[in-house]
C-alpha cells in the first residue's frame, strides 16, 4: 500500500492533520488536494471534534507552495480546474466549526501560506520562512492569496508581497500579523502538546460559539454581530456545558466537559 499523504492523529479529539510529501518539500499537488477533502469531509461530521492542527512532514517545510512540476504544462481550462479543487479544499479547512491551527516548520510558500492564511491561527518555528512568490513564475496566488492575505495583514502589506514575490522570515511575520507566535524549531512539538491539551479540557460547544461568533460576525454590521455574540451566549445556557464549567468554579474543581 502508498503511504498515505495526510496522516491523521487524534488526541481525544484534537485532531493532528500531517502532508507528508517531505521529499516534495510537502507541496500541494491534485493528490493532495483529494486526500486532504476526503479527511476535512470526514471530520466536518464529527460531534467530538475539538480542534484541528495542521503541519509538514519533517523540519524544513510546512508547504513549499503548489507542485510546479505539475502545473507547469497546465492549460487555463486545467490551471481554474486545480485552484477551484484547492479553494473548495482550503475552504473546507478554514469552515471547520472548531479552531485549526497551523504549525508552521519551515518553508510556507505559496499556497502553503495559503493553507496557513485559511487557519483561525498559526505558530511558526524560528526557521520559518513565508511569502506568495507566485508572481516570480509568472501567475499569481490561485488558492486564495490575494484575499485572505489583505483580510490579515492589511492591503498595502499584502500588496508589498504579492507583487515583489519576496520572502519574509519568522520575525517579520509575526510584526505584521500573519502568525501569532514564533518559537524555537525545537520547542514546536511541545507547544503543539500542550496547546491540544488545553484545547481539549476547554467547553467544547463554547470553543465552538467563540470561533462562530468571531467568523460570522466580521461579515457584519457591529450591532448585528452583537445580536450574533448575545444569541450564542444565551446558547451556551441551555446544556449542561454551562453548569458544569461555572460548577466547577464555584467547587474549585477541574471541570468534566
Amino acid at each position: 500500500m502508498s503511504e498515505k499523504l495526510i496522516e491523521v492523529v487524534d488526541n481525544a479529539g484534537v485532531v493532528r492533520l500531517t502532508i507528508n510529501r517531505p521529499k516534495a518539500l510537502n507541496a500541494l499537488n491534485s493528490a493532495v488536494l483529494t486526500e486532504l477533502e476526503a479527511v476535512l469531509t470526514e471530520l466536518e461530521q464529527r460531534n467530538d471534534l475539538r480542534a484541528v492542527l495542521i503541519t509538514g512532514a519533517g523540519e524544513k517545510s510546512f508547504v513549499a507552495g503548489a507542485d510546479i512540476t505539475e502545473m507547469r504544462e497546465k492549460t487555463p481550462e486545467e490551471a481554474r480546474a486545480f485552484a477551484s479543487q484547492a479553494l473548495r479544499t482550503i475552504k473546507r479547512l478554514e469552515t471547520l466549526p472548531v479552531p485549526v491551527v497551523a504549525l508552521v516548520n519551515g518553508f510556507c510558500l505559496g499556497g502553503g501560506c495559503e493553507l496557513a492564511l485559511a487557519c483561525d491561527w498559526a505558530v511558526a518555528s524560528d526557521n520559518a520562512i513565508f511569502g506568495q512568490p507566485e508572481v516570480l513564475l509568472g501567475v499569481i496566488p490561485g488558492f486564495g492569496g490575494t484575499q485572505r492575505l489583505p483580510r490579515r495583514v492589511g492591503p498595502a502589506m499584502a500588496i508589498d508581497l504579492v507583487t515583489t514575490g519576496r520572502k519574509i522570515d519568522a520575525q517579520e511575520a509575526l510584526r505584521i500579523g500573519l502568525v501569532n507566535r514564533v518559537m524555537p524549531q525545537a520547542e514546536l512539538e511541545a507547544y503543539a502538546e500542550e496547546l491540544t491539551q488545553q484545547l481539549a479540557g476547554n467547553g467544547p460547544q463554547a470553543v465552538r460559539a467563540a470561533k462562530q461568533a468571531v467568523h460570522d460576525g466580521m461579515d457584519q454590521d457591529l450591532d448585528s454581530a452583537l445580536a450574533l455574540e448575545t444569541a450564542l451566549f444565551a446558547f451556551c445556557f441551555a446544556g449542561g456545558e454551562q453548569k458544569e464549567g461555572m460548577g466547577a468554579f464555584v467547587e474549585k474543581r477541574k471541570p468534566n466537559f
